[in-house]
């Protein structure tokens, strides 16, 4: 894992030939086109998720609320919530899944990231996207077909003002000649992980990303695409897929899981057998999802915390 062995965040949720486990927020079923996110029940949930040993809380970035997508995410801007979150925490690693680069000056995101990996102790990883809603893109007066360079500038300078002091930065949103972005990570830099391919190669990746995040999708094919990353990366740099879980009452409900959006209806004991083979074929970490389903959240996170997690647990220093 390289200059990231003594990040918390990333050493507690990724290791090589390991899968462990984390939840994707809001912690609620899906309640239509907005999400409750009751700040009080959030948190009990989230201190619950600690307390059993869980890696990771991830939240994901929706800069607009348009109704006709289908999947507001979270209604809190993804930074702000988190430092929220930080401050009910003490373990678990926080990251975005992810942040749209391209609506965001390459500056503001160096130093909410930055500040938010203080914060946290080291545990924020910075889950980075180009942006998948249409309506965002003319109301930020971005122009759609730059969103690939526009993800490779910000990373390009993030990466350098978490490094250096007073650097000077050219691009074509950044003319920097004085001052300097505070605070700095307190290793220089901070794990940032791909979304899909965001315009980029798969071997443009795999060098300057930290880590990549990829969709749910049919086992050979993911197996396939962490073959290939495995290939193009000179290091280890974990591979992380979502996974929608609607948990049954009855644990032995299967062998025939019922597919739904990015994921499956079963019972827990096939959720077992279904991990263990993302594991084998590479897969670090899964963000579960638990907007589907009727059952209360907290008895799912209980179920899984309890009957799950111990075969797959956190990375423990």
């Amino acid at each position: 894992m390289g200059k990231f062995q003594s990040h918390n965040g990333f050493t507690r949720t990724f290791k090589e030939n390991k899968l462990t486990l984390g939840f994707m927020f809001p912690l609620e079923p899906d309640a239509g086109s907005l999400p409750k996110m009751d700040l009080k029940e959030q948190m009990t949930l989230v201190n619950k998720v600690e307390d059993l040993g869980f890696a990771s809380l991830f939240v994901r970035d929706s800069p607009l609320f348009d109704p006709k997508f289908g999947d507001t995410g979270v209604i809190y801007d993804p930074f702000i919530f988190l430092a929220y979150v930080t401050a009910h925490t003490n373990k678990l690693a926080l990251g975005t899944a992810s942040v749209v680069t391209t609506l965001r000056h390459p500056l503001h995101l160096a130093k909410s990231a930055a500040s938010l990996d203080e914060m946290s102790n080291q545990r924020f990883l910075f889950g980075a996207a180009t942006g998948d809603r249409p309506i965002e893109f003319p109301a930020f007066k971005v122009e759609h077909n730059d969103r690939a360079e526009l993800f490779r500038e910000s990373l390009t300078v993030m990466k350098k003002v978490w490094e250096e002091s007073y650097p000077q930065v050219h691009t074509e949103r950044v003319a920097m000649t004085e001052g300097d972005i505070i605070p700095k990570p307190v290793l220089a830099d901070i794990p940032v992980l791909a979304t899909g391919y965001s315009g980029q190669t798969t071997e443009w990746l795999a060098e300057h990303m930290d880590g990549w995040m990829f969709y749910a999708q049919e086992a050979n094919h993911q197996r396939e695409m962490i073959k290939l990353w495995r290939q193009a990366t000179g290091e280890f740099k974990p591979f992380i897929q979502p996974l929608v879980i609607d948990l049954s009452e009855n644990p032995l409900a299967a062998p025939n899981p019922v597919p739904i959006k990015v994921g499956f209806r079963s019972g827990h004991k096939f959720l077992i057998d279904y991990l263990y083979a993302l594991q084998n074929i590479g897969v670090n970490h899964v963000i579960l999802g638990l907007k589907t389903g009727n059952r209360p959240v907290e008895d799912v996170i209980q179920e899984i915390g309890e009957y799950v997690l111990p075969h797959f647990p956190s990375i423990e220093k």
